[in-house]
């Protein structure tokens, strides 16, 4: 049997000190995962980094895994931080302007720090389905399906679930890959019909007609 990661901190930092000791272990985590990768990041590498000893990083956390964790954890919490309240406005919008406002905050999200989002996307399988990236994603995903429903006599999808699912995994993986990918997308000069092409693309398949 495999032997079960250990990606919960061993214990919450409280004082001042403590904290400042957690934040620095977070940021040297961050800075070697983007730099050098997961496969080459190790606690004793974090640890120099962080400039602290591996004695005190063990204190707070029992594996490279778990401060793999914290740091999604925190990096979920920064793009919820910028994300959530555009998406509640954006339920009081008609049906265009809300597509846009979706687009351009699922950009704004995927801005936040997005070399550290694109390694953290391809290592958060190694420490497991982590419940605070999936809280993010189902809260996407209820304020679409809530959108969709209260103007459900405007589209032509009858399937409220089916089309949540497509209008954020759609969403989701053209903005990904716009700023990880084609940077020069999202440039001033190409920003604006990314978005109007991204736009139109969510409105011709929620009208049909």
């Amino acid at each position: 049997m495999a032997q079960k990661l250990q990606i919960n901190p061993r214990k919450s930092a409280s004082q001042e000190r403590s904290r400042a000791t957690v934040d620095a272990l977070l940021e040297a985590t961050t800075r070697v995962l983007i730099k050098e990768g997961y496969d080459r990041a190790s606690t004793n590498r974090i640890a120099e980094v962080a400039g602290v000893s591996i004695g005190s990083l063990y204190q707070y956390f029992p594996s490279k895994e778990a401060l793999v964790a914290a740091v999604i954890e925190r990096h979920a919490q920064e793009i919820s931080d910028v994300t959530r309240n555009a998406l509640v406005k954006a339920a009081a919008l008609p049906i265009e302007a809300a597509a846009r406002q979706f687009v351009s905050v699922a950009i704004d999200g995927h801005r936040v720090n997005p070399k550290l989002h694109g390694v953290l996307a391809e290592q958060v399988p190694r420490v497991g389905r982590l419940e605070n990236i999936e809280a993010n994603v189902r809260e996407g995903y209820a304020l679409v399906r809530g959108y969709l429903e209260a103007h459900r006599d405007e589209i032509d999808v009858a399937d409220l679930d089916l089309a949540a699912f497509v209008l954020v995994t759609v969403v989701e993986a053209l903005t990904h890959a716009a700023v990880l990918r084609r940077p020069d997308i999202l440039s001033d000069e190409k920003a604006g019909r990314f978005v109007d092409d991204v736009t139109r693309l969510l409105v011709r398949y929620l009208r049909t007609s």
